[in-house]
């Protein structure tokens, strides 16, 4: 095992911070705006964000669903190194996944259901492949 961050470890940290990502494009344009006229309230963001329609909607599931897919994708890669699976195809897929991801988020907010749909089971493809790796007869 690696003494080192790898690749792998760096997309861990950017399947981390998705949520976050997607939480500022559901608020953004509200932010300093009054709520009156329906500026992002931060006394009680939940309740603001759960009356979004359209894209703020959309980027607030696409940041429920990156903290759903974060666990799984977190312990593939653990489980892969250690496993001793080989960490130059760890890391090409983990960047594959975080690259699936940041298409899914794009889709999501667009508005691009089928698309995101595909991209999604495309995601959860190569989290399996990323687990079975390491995995030997």
């Amino acid at each position: 095992m690696t003494t080192q961050f790898s690749l792998a470890h760096w997309c861990v940290l950017v399947a981390a911070l998705l949520p976050v990502v997607c939480a500022g494009i559901a608020k953004s344009g509200a932010i300093g705006k009054s709520r009156r006229d329906g500026g992002y309230d931060n006394g009680n963001p939940r309740a603001w964000l759960a009356v979004q329609a359209g894209w703020r909607a959309r980027a607030n599931a696409a940041q429920a669903n990156s903290f759903e897919a974060l666990p799984f994708f977190i312990a593939a890669v653990l489980i892969a190194q250690q496993l001793a699976a080989p960490q130059s195809r760890i890391d090409a897929l983990a960047l594959v996944f975080i690259t699936l991801r940041l298409a899914y988020i794009g889709s999501y907010v667009g508005g691009w259901a089928t698309v995101r749909s595909l991209i999604w089971v495309l995601a959860l493809a190569v989290n399996i492949a990323i687990l079975m790796l390491g995995w030997r007869v």
